[in-house]
């Protein structure tokens, strides 16, 4: 990779050396540092505290994630239209109007496209523009119905009869929003409105000839009628074809009595869905089908208006019923007004009816809105340059806080700001810990950061729920648990409701690891008592229930014969009180011919030596402890090993303090002082052990050298 030819700034924080993005310069040139500097090479467009609408702009592709090249593309695109550069490093609100460069055609167009936002939101004389201003579309669009949006409203003109066509074509279309909120019509959907209204007409005009409208204005009708019949009828001339075939089969294809007898016993209604389902008229063999008399109840009104209007006008109102070969020829007559029929076109502006439809043909409308449409079309590139000043606006007040996400991570390690992946502060057990990053939910690759991670679901009245990732790097973990709750802050300042949901335990400081082994021992003391208590109270229930039973039925059970003293047993006893005490005689003595001064380097080398494996696996791990998998959990690729140190997680976690000049009494009226005192006595006979647990390995060293081991240049010799 070719050298660069820029003089780069490197500053260290966190072990970890970043570039420092500082002058116009370093902008610039940024395309000319190797990526592998780059603290971070993607990143989510989603889940951070930044505009999403900003990042949505950067990410070029829209595949939702912002990668090294659409990010130079935007400091490009955001340069060429600025003075100084270096302004995007501010991350300024507002973007002053004297910052635009006006000598180039880019600049110039933009900034009388800002001057005109300022104008149309009646702020003329600002200087500045910021975000809120260049997002207020509606009324920025609203000094002018054409606004090069592509979308003509009726308000873009004051002709009576383009506006109601403009409203007929929202009518059959539905419309387009524009800009400013109205609803108008595209060049798209006028040429689709017009292609409708001749396919209309020209379906309406064909169905005039003789061939196709049989009957004139009544044929639709006829037509209609027959339809509504049609399975029905078919129906019934096949059943009288099976019984002219077989009369066996007569009685069935009219149906049983039991099927009359289920219908009977309900309260019946002519259009019942049981009737309707029996045969239009009794069935018998060539027998034609009546359409007045003789018929199903269900079916008499859509019979007489098929003779009302098709079989009358056709065969003469004297044709009371009809034969297969009569039915077939009625069918052949209309068939061809069916198949114009089905040949419909133009069905989304049938609404408006022929009338209109002709009306609209013969006007000029169409020709008014293509001149609307070109002189909103000639106003397109000044309207873009006002989407281009909200951008530019955009870029002008987050890019500074991407780059110092992305390039590198100086917001992270800053103690005045907060990174863009930091949601808020989280405050559960007497700490507030601001290391939290809205996540999916628990990952395991986020475990290999080696810090102590507690997955919070956070609730709110009114919001979707979220999960956030807490790491504490300050404390200990004892309260820490599933179902601990605590009240998250987010960046806006709104409390929610915080309960751990799930923990990726980890050492959280050196401290909590000296004193793990004494409380694992506590908490295993604590264990096998409340077994022995158990198992006593097991016991002492089921010696209750016996002695209960022997009372009960003591005039049934014969005394039990007495038992004789075991001499060797208590001799036993004796012997092993005897040994006790010894014991404690000898390590007595022991301990008490050890020198006072030397009792305190004994205690602190024996706790060392109990404490120190915990530690030294605590402070490996403290030292490797690093935000990248838990970022690479949540959709980033981070470059760099962004580490938390032990000051640095100290800065980020902070323990529960009185603040500077407070006065504390110390007498508690609810003190528990039997649970003090046996607190103090626990505490003493745990030195006691550790000192007779010395002074027994003294002794050891004793008969193994044959001298104090910690007086060697005496070699007092023992033996």
């Amino acid at each position: 990779m070719p050298s660069s030819i820029h003089a780069w700034n490197f500053f260290r924080t966190g072990g970890l050396d970043q570039v420092a993005l500082t002058t116009a310069e370093d902008l610039l040139a940024l395309e000319q540092l190797d990526q592998k500097l780059w603290v971070a090479l993607s990143c989510p467009v989603k889940g951070l505290e930044l505009d999403e609408k900003t990042l949505v702009l950067i990410d070029a592709d829209g595949d939702g994630r912002i990668r090294v090249p659409e990010l130079l593309a935007a400091i490009k695109w955001a340069a060429a239209r600025l003075t100084d550069p270096a302004t995007l490093l501010r991350g300024d609100e507002a973007l002053p109007l004297a910052a635009v460069a006006a000598t180039t055609p880019d600049g110039k167009l933009l900034l009388a496209s800002a001057k005109q936002i300022l104008t149309n939101l009646g702020k003329k004389e600002a200087t500045a523009l910021s975000v809120s201003d260049a997002t207020n579309t509606a009324k920025i669009f609203s000094a002018s119905a054409l606004n090069g949006d592509g979308v003509i409203p009726p308000e873009a003109t004051e002709d009576p009869a383009v506006q109601a066509l403009i409203k007929d074509i929202v009518a059959c279309t539905g419309g387009t929003v524009d800009r400013t909120g109205s609803i108008g019509v595209t060049a798209e959907t006028i040429d689709a409105f017009f292609g409708d209204l001749a396919a209309y007409a020209m379906w309406v005009e064909k169905s005039a000839t003789k061939d196709i409208a049989l009957l004139g204005a009544a044929t639709d009708a006829a037509c209609t009628a027959i339809k509504a019949v049609r399975s029905k009828v078919e129906d019934f001339f096949a059943r009288t074809q099976l019984a002219a075939f077989d009369a066996r089969a007569l009685a069935a294809l009219n149906r049983s009595e039991t099927d009359y007898l289920a219908i009977a016993a309900k309260d019946l209604k002519i259009s019942a869905e049981e009737l309707a389902g029996f045969p239009l008229a009794r069935v018998e063999a060539g027998k034609p089908l009546p359409l007045l008399e003789n018929v199903n109840p269900a079916w008499a009104g859509a019979l007489a208006t098929l003779h009302a209007n098709a079989v009358a006008p056709i065969f003469g109102a004297a044709k009371t019923n009809l034969t297969v070969d009569e039915w077939t020829t009625l069918n052949a007559k209309l068939s061809a007004y069916e198949t114009w029929l089905g040949g419909k076109a133009g069905t989304a502006v049938e609404k408006l009816g022929l009338a209109r439809i002709k009306e609209i043909l013969a006007g000029s409308g169409r020709a008014e809105l293509a001149k609307l449409v070109a002189l909103d079309q000639a106003l397109a590139p000044e309207f873009k340059a006002i989407s281009d000043v909200e951008r530019l606006v955009r870029y002008h007040r987050d890019l500074r806080a991407l780059l110092h996400n992305f390039v590198n991570f100086a917001d992270f390690y800053s103690r005045d700001r907060y990174a863009v992946f930091q949601a808020g502060t989280l405050y559960l057990d007497g700490r507030s810990t601001e290391l939290c990053l809205r996540v999916e939910g628990p990952n395991p690759l986020a475990a290999m950061s080696k810090a102590y991670i507690a997955y919070c679901t956070c609730t709110r009245a009114g919001a979707p729920p979220q999960t956030i990732a807490a790491c504490f790097t300050q404390g200990d973990s004892d309260y820490l648990f599933v179902g601990r709750h605590g009240v998250f802050y987010d960046r806006a300042g709104r409390d929610w409701d915080a309960v751990i949901t799930s923990i990726a335990d980890n050492p959280i400081s050196i401290h909590q690891a000296f004193w793990s082994p004494y409380k694992k021992f506590l908490r295993l003391i604590e264990e096998q008592v409340a077994k022995r208590a158990a198992a006593a109270d097991a016991e002492t229930s089921g010696k209750l229930a016996t002695a209960a039973e022997r009372t009960a039925n003591v005039d049934r059970v014969s005394p039990a014969p007495s038992k004789k003293f075991d001499l060797a047993l208590i001799t036993g006893i004796g012997v092993a009180i005897g040994s006790i005490g010894t014991f404690v005689s000898m390590v007595f003595s022991k301990f008490v011919d050890i020198p006072f001064w030397k009792l305190p380097p004994i205690l602190i080398g024996l706790m060392l030596v109990i404490s120190l494996p915990s530690m030294v696996i605590a402070w490996l791990k403290l030292r490797q402890r690093t935000l990248g998998p838990i970022l690479e959990g949540n959709g980033w690729a981070v470059n760099g090993r962004v580490k938390i140190n032990i000051p640095f997680g100290t800065a980020l976690t902070e323990v529960a303090a009185l603040p500077p000049g407070s006065h504390r009494s110390l007498e508690d009226p609810y003190e528990d002082k039997e649970a003090v005192k046996q607190k103090r006595r626990a505490i003493f006979l745990v030195f006691l052990f550790i000192l007779a647990a010395a002074a027994l390995w003294i002794r050891w060293d004793r008969n193994q050298r044959g001298h104090y081991f910690w007086e060697p240049a005496k070699m007092i010799e023992i033996r």
